[in-house]
């Protein structure tokens, strides 16, 4: 990842894993150090989380390494670590608890977590620094597939709808939505019309955008950047917003992001996804709609569109397209279906007349 440039969001993020690093043992510095130049601000935090709270269960949990503080650990204490221990992890951070509060992790967090260790002992046995990588003999746990939840093209119509016009909202949503509406109709126009992930949207600068050829510059997972193409309707709404957005006097540090939050600060990740909650909320309260599922339903319209599931997972971002198949394969009935009515085995002869 190029490092000439860092958002306001990288740099708290790059302040919190310095943070955290202060409590983790002295050899996790060269990790951090060596994964720096293709990953994220953002992936390398929650990888320093969770190792932390690795490191927190083995000294609070196991009995090789009961008490023993946590900085006192070297390369060599990796190599003690077994699969036992790893199991142990994987089935105390179901439920656990640190300074009375209770935290829970689902199948899909477990398996980040995992992917964390594994990634840490991945990188020394690399580097021959231990004899073992015993966190790639742990199978990754199962995730079972819940069902894809998102909106549907009439829902969509009335939550660009809602966020044009305010309709249907109570008075004191009326009364913000005077001051948000351009920038939420452009929000929310850009999420269904590109499939970007909220990361992506709130770390959006102004300048990122071309619209003489309707398109903008994204760094995705891992750094890389790409050039992504939105319709007329998304560039009417953003270019609406950015002659409004440009009127602002920012926040310093917040001088070229796109979205800006009520602070004209740029707009965090917990404030777009209380924005995308509101207006599906009123569109249809038995769904739960994040911003993700909004990027689920632009990958769904795509694919109905296309049928070509490799130009799905190429705009979404998927490196493994397999990843793009299972979140879409209910819709490939619906194309399997259309295919099937286009293959005739004669041609229709016309009635003759009588």
């Amino acid at each position: 990842m190029e490092n000439n440039y860092f958002t306001e969001r990288d740099e708290n993020n790059i302040l919190k894993i310095r943070e955290i690093r202060k409590g983790l043992p002295a050899f996790c510095g060269e990790f951090f150090r060596g994964i720096e130049p293709y990953t994220t601000p953002l992936t390398r935090l929650g990888y320093a989380r969770d190792i932390k709270l690795f490191f927190d269960f083995l000294t609070q949990e196991t009995e090789e390494f009961y008490q023993k503080p946590i900085l006192q650990f070297d390369i060599g204490d990796l190599d003690k670590v077994n699969s036992t221990h790893l199991e142990m992890f994987l089935e105390y951070i179901s439920l656990y608890r640190v300074n009375g509060v209770t935290y829970k992790n689902g199948e899909k967090a477990r398996c980040r977590k995992l992917s964390s260790i594994r990634a840490l002992f991945k990188y020394f046995f690399k580097k021959d620094a231990i004899k073992n990588n015993v966190a790639s003999k742990i199978d990754t746990p199962k995730i079972h597939e819940s069902q894809i939840i998102r909106l549907e093209l009439d829902e969509v119509e009335k939550v660009l709808d809602l966020a044009e016009t305010g309709e249907d909202m109570t008075n004191m949503q009326k009364e913000f939505h005077k001051h948000t509406q351009a920038r939420d109709y452009a929000m929310l126009s850009l999420f269904l019309g590109t499939g970007i992930r909220i990361s992506e949207c709130v770390g959006l600068n102004i300048d990122d955008f071309d619209f003489k050829q309707n398109a903008f510059k994204v760094t995705r997972k891992g750094g890389n950047k790409v050039i992504l193409y939105f319709n007329d309707e998304v560039s009417d709404a953003l270019q609406n917003y950015i002659l409004e957005r440009k009127k602002i006097k920012t926040q310093p540090g917040s001088e070229n992001a796109l979205f800006l939050s009520m602070q004209n600060k740029r707009i965090s990740v917990r404030a777009v996804e209380k924005l995308v909650k509101k207006y599906s909320k009123i569109v249809n309260p038995l769904k739960k709609i994040t911003p993700h599922k909004l990027r689920s339903t632009f990958g769904t319209n795509l694919y109905r569109a296309t049928g070509d599931i490799y130009v799905v997972a190429d705009v979404l971002g998927h490196k493994d397209v397999n990843t793009t198949r299972k979140h879409y394969a209910a819709i490939s009935d619906d194309i399997r279906r259309n295919a099937a009515k286009k293959v005739k085995f004669r041609e229709e002869k016309e009635l003759e007349e009588v």
